[in-house]
This record gives structure tokens, sequence and C-alpha cells, in this order.
């Protein structure tokens, strides 16, 4: 017996706690993301798994900034939603990883405008639109968390390829929303 012999039954023990982690987690925001605010009882009893797990993972999400308590009004139940971001409360790694995530989807539009022609013919049309609209905070972060409901029955195929229905593709789904700053006069200096 070698030494990797012995090693590899607790590796993959991590690897698949690691995975059972990231799939409770997971199925955690996407819940969030379809329903707004959930407790630990009502995620357990919607998902499947015990309270007591379910509890140990949204109080992790929290830690690491994912989401955040939900205002209640008292009680022994904790509700739980998406954290609320603002732009004081981004930090470098998260704005590094925007960036990052941005060129991505920037490259496969790209992509898109110049392969399109050889998709098949029933794909080759997108569904890209933009608009402007006057929001206020609370307002852009609700519009968000729609859009993300709206998402959510969709958000399983990929893990579950068997959920597909016949002809579904991978398809980006890329929304934006921003506050629209005022032009200064620098930047006419630079068109």
């Amino acid at each position: 017996m070698t030494e990797d012999d012995l090693n590899a039954p607790g590796e993959q023990a991590a690897t698949t706690g690691e995975l059972r982690e990231h799939e409770v987690r997971t199925a955690l925001l996407d819940l969030l993301a379809e329903v707004g605010t959930v407790t630990a009882t009502e995620a357990a009893s919607r998902l499947g798994y015990s309270s007591g797990l379910c509890s140990f993972h949204l109080r992790q999400l929290a830690r690491h900034g994912h989401i955040e308590e939900a205002p209640h009004g008292g009680g022994r139940a904790r509700p739980w939603r998406l954290r609320q971001h603002t732009s004081d409360a981004d930090g470098p790694a998260e704005e590094e990883f925007g960036d990052l995530a941005r060129g991505l989807e920037d490259e496969s539009w790209q992509r898109w405008l110049a392969q399109r022609d050889q998709a098949p013919a029933e794909w080759r049309q997108d569904e890209a639109f933009s608009a402007v609209a006057y929001l206020t905070p609370e307002e852009m972060s609700r519009v968000a968390n729609v859009i993300r409901r709206a998402l959510a029955p969709y958000q399983d195929r990929e893990q579950r390829p068997l959920a597909r229905p016949d002809g579904a593709r991978p398809v980006a789904l890329i929304t934006r929303l921003f506050p629209l700053l005022p032009h200064t006069t620098g930047d006419a200096d630079q068109d």
C-alpha cells in the first residue's frame, strides 16, 4: 500500500464534503433569489435539508458577505435575504472579479456578433436590449431581485442536464444596473 492509497479516501471525503457544502449554499442562494427572504426552517422545508444544516450554511453565507439578516419583528425566527450591496461595501477583490466577469461577458458578446451566421438558423437572433429608468437605489435593488427571481426556475439546469428541455443551449444572461453619471468637462476632451 502506498502513501497515496492511504491519503486518497480522506481527500475524496473532503472533496465530497466541499461539493456538498457548495450544493447546499448554491441552493440557498437560488432560493433567496427566488423568494426574497427565508428562514432556516422554511429553507429546510423547501430544499429537503435539515433546518440545522440550513441554519449553519445561512450563517456562513452571511459571514462571507453574500446574505444578511432581513428586518423582522423579533422572535426566534431569523429571516435572511441576499445582501443589499452598497458602493462603499465593495472591496478590491469584488471589483477585480467584477472587472474580469465584465471582460468575459464583453468577449463572449463580440464572439457572438462575429460568428452569429455560423449558428443554426433558429439561434441566429438575440434578445439584446437596453433601457434607462429613473430609480432610487432601493428600486434598483428591487428590479435586480425581480430579474433574479425570474431566472431562478432555470438555474438548476446547469447542474442537472436531464432537467433541460430538448433543444436547450447555454444562453448568456447579462444584466447591469448602474446609475448614469453626468459627463464632466474632462470627458469631452477624450471624445
